[in-house]
């Protein structure tokens, strides 16, 4: 395993990333729940939606024009080989993200999410999660929101964003200024806090060492193949850049 300094790119593979999103949500409540007792608890919720997604279809399907043939003859028409697409078809899917519940209440103080490529695209995925979060910031909830995703669209921000991953961290007594972490793939991914209520101690969250814990016990590392191209795709110099890391013993 090449040793990165901050995201692994490979991780963001769709076929890879529902797995990987699941186990971090779990580490990530794993990590928090000692620091947050006796007050509060960090809570697994899940949510259910159906999203329709359209891969793999041409722009345009190519057919073969039949021959006209002379008064008198006959021909017999070629199939062109066709091409093997993927229709779109509804699909159940399910996320998972964090409550921070105070104990004695059930109050939820913080929410915090875990972006996937369903929330990136246009469709019901985005639709849903996009009032969800305004929700949230029409509350006195705090929400982090962490997008480790460097393909499709960006949550709204009234900032600039040009860097492939970022957290943001909105604490409720702050809007509209919120804090964010913005980092790009050849820098490290930067430890930030979860908000609870002022004067409490807040726990900090050291992503890229739950990252590693990841890969290596759940046995996806050696699923890996980093000889290829990572899906989203590396630019060619990303790519030579990642060829050059030093591997981990």
């Amino acid at each position: 395993m090449p040793l990165f300094p901050g995201m692994n790119p490979y991780l963001e593979s769709p076929y890879r990333w529902p797995e990987v999103h699941t186990w971090l949500i779990v580490e990530l409540a794993r990590t928090l729940n000692p620091q947050l007792k006796p007050k509060y608890r960090a809570a697994v919720e899940t949510r259910i939606y159906t999203d329709s997604v359209l891969v793999g279809i041409a722009d345009a399907a190519v057919f073969e024009k039949p021959n006209i043939s002379p008064k008198g003859k006959t021909s017999v028409a070629i199939a062109t080989k066709p091409e093997r697409v993927t229709i779109p078809m509804m699909s159940e899917v399910t996320e998972r993200y964090l409550e921070i519940r105070e104990r004695e209440t059930q109050r939820v103080l913080t929410v915090i999410e875990v972006l996937s490529p369903a929330n990136k695209r246009a469709g019901q995925g985005r639709k849903k999660y996009l009032e969800k979060r305004q929700n949230i910031l029409d509350s006195n909830t705090h929400l982090v929101e962490i997008d480790l995703l460097r393909k499709g669209e960006p949550m709204p921000l009234c900032d600039e964003q040009k860097a492939a991953y970022q957290i943001l961290v909105s604490r409720a007594r702050e809007r509209p200024i919120a804090d964010r972490y913005a980092f790009d793939l050849r820098e490290s991914i930067p430890q930030f806090s979860i908000p609870l209520d002022s004067g409490d101690m807040e726990p900090v969250i050291d992503l890229k060492e739950l990252l590693n814990r990841i890969s290596r016990d759940s046995g996806i590392e050696e699923s890996i193949d980093y000889s290829v191209q990572s899906q989203p795709e590396l630019s060619a110099t990303d790519l030579d850049w990642v060829h050059s890391l030093p591997a981990s013993s």
